[in-house]
C-alpha cells in the first residue's frame, strides 16, 4: 500500500519526501476522516504533545478509538521524524510496542495515527496531573519495567537491522487499559546494522536519559538505550523525575542521589512515599539494577535480554563489578 508525502519538492533528501512505502498493515486515512474522528480537532481532545506537533483521541467510523498524531506543518525536521516512525514502526509488532494503525499525508497535513491506551503516559500517571488519583502499585510498577524491558530487548535484538530508540523516557511510555506498557514515539529511532559498533550521529534526546558517551560525544550504540531505560526503573521506583535537581534538602539529580543512597546503604530512601507493603528486597533489586544500566562505561552497561532476565529471576547480581563513576 503507497502512502502519498508531498509533492513538488526538489534537491536531495535523506528519505524522499515526495512518497513513502507503507506496509498492507496500515491504513492510509484522509484528512477529513481524521477531522471528523477528533471532532475538528477539539482542545478537549488533546491528551499530549510531543516535540513536533499535538496528539488527539479520536473515535474512527469503525468505532475505533485512537490517538492521532499531527505534525506541526513548520516543522522540517519533525518531517523526517514523521517518515523515520512510519518506516521503522510499520514493520513491527510487539505486545510492548505502540501499534502504528495508520497515516494521512495530504497536502501540508502529516498525521499518525495509533491504538489508543487508556491510562495515557506513564509520565502522566507517575508523574503528572493523574500521579494523585492512579496510585500504582508495586506489582503494576514491576510489570511497567519487566514489559518496556522486554520491548526493548526485542527492538535490539530479535529484528532485523536491530532499532536503537534513542528517546526512551516516561512520557513514551504508554499504558493500556490493565497497565501493560508500550513504548512509543519512534521519531528519533536508528537502525542499527549488526555489522557496526557504533554511530556517531547528532546528539538528540531528553536531557536527565542520556547517556554520558551520547550526550559528550554523539557516539550512539544499544547501550544508550540501556543508560536511559536505567534511569527510567529509578523514576518508577521514586516517583520522581530525573530532569529535576531538587528534592527538598536534596540538591542533586536523580542518579546522582541514587548513586549516593546507595555508597550510604540507605537505598530504601529514594522509595516513592506512595508506595506502600512494598517488598523491600525486591524494590533494591530493581535499585541496584538501575545502577548497572547507568554505569558510565557502556561496555560495563547489561544487554536489554540481560537486563529482563535480571528483572525476572533472581539471579545473583555481582555488586563487585558495579561502577558509579566513570
Amino acid at each position: 500500500m503507497r502512502c502519498s508525502c508531498i509533492g513538488g519538492s526538489s534537491g536531495k533528501q535523506e528519505k524522499n519526501d515526495e512518497e513513502i512505502l507503507v506496509s498492507g498493515n496500515i491504513k492510509k486515512l484522509s484528512f477529513k476522516e481524521l477531522k471528523a474522528a477528533t471532532d475538528d480537532f477539539h482542545p478537549a481532545n488533546k491528551i499530549g504533545r510531543g516535540g513536533f506537533g499535538v496528539v488527539y483521541k479520536g473515535v474512527l467510523r469503525n468505532g475505533t478509538q485512537v490517538a492521532v498524531k499531527t505534525l506541526s506543518a513548520e516543522s522540517k525536521q519533525g518531517l523526517r521524524e514523521f517518515l523515520t516512525e512510519i518506516d521503522i514502526i510499520s514493520n513491527v509488532r510487539h505486545v510492548n510496542l505502540v501499534k502504528l494503525i495508520g497515516c494521512c499525508v495530504q497536502e501540508t497535513n502529516r498525521i499518525l495515527v495509533y491504538e489508543y491506551l487508556e491510562n495515557n503516559s506513564l509520565d502522566t500517571v507517575l508523574l503528572g496531573s493523574n500521579s494523585k488519583t492512579t496510585i500504582l502499585d508495586w506489582e503494576k510498577r514491576s510489570a511497567i519495567c519487566k514489559g518496556t524491558a522486554t520491548g526493548l530487548a526485542y527492538l535490539h535484538g530479535d529484528i532485523v537491522p536491530p532499532i536503537v530508540h534513542r528517546d526512551i523516557k516516561a512520557s513514551n511510555i504508554l499504558l493500556d487499559k490493565d497497565f501493560t506498557p508500550k513504548i512509543g514515539d519512534f521519531g528519533l529511532a536508528k537502525l542499527f546494522p549488526d555489522n557496526i559498533t557504533h554511530i556517531t550521529t547528532q546528539i538528540r534526546g531528553t536531557t536527565g536519559y542520556l547517556a554520558p558517551e551520547y550526550m559528550l560525544g554523539g557516539k550512539l550504540t544499544k547501550k544508550a538505550d540501556v543508560f536511559s531505560f536505567g534511569v527510567l526503573i529509578l523514576e518508577i521506583v521514586s516517583g520522581r523525575s530525573s530532569g529535576k535537581t531538587s528534592w527538598g534538602e536534596i540538591q542533586k539529580l536523580l542518579l546522582e542521589w541514587a548513586r549516593q543512597l546507595y555508597q550510604e546503604g540507605q537505598l530504601l530512601e529514594m522509595v516513592d512515599p506512595q508506595l506502600e507493603g512494598f517488598p523491600e528486597d525486591k524494590v533494591t533489586r530493581y535499585i541496584k539494577i538501575a545502577l548497572f544500566c547507568t554505569q558510565a562505561t557502556p561496555s560495563r552497561r547489561p544487554t536489554m535480554s540481560q537486563v529482563v532476565d535480571m528483572l525476572s529471576r533472581n539471579t545473583h547480581l555481582n555488586e563487585k563489578e558495579l561502577m558509579l563513576s566513570g
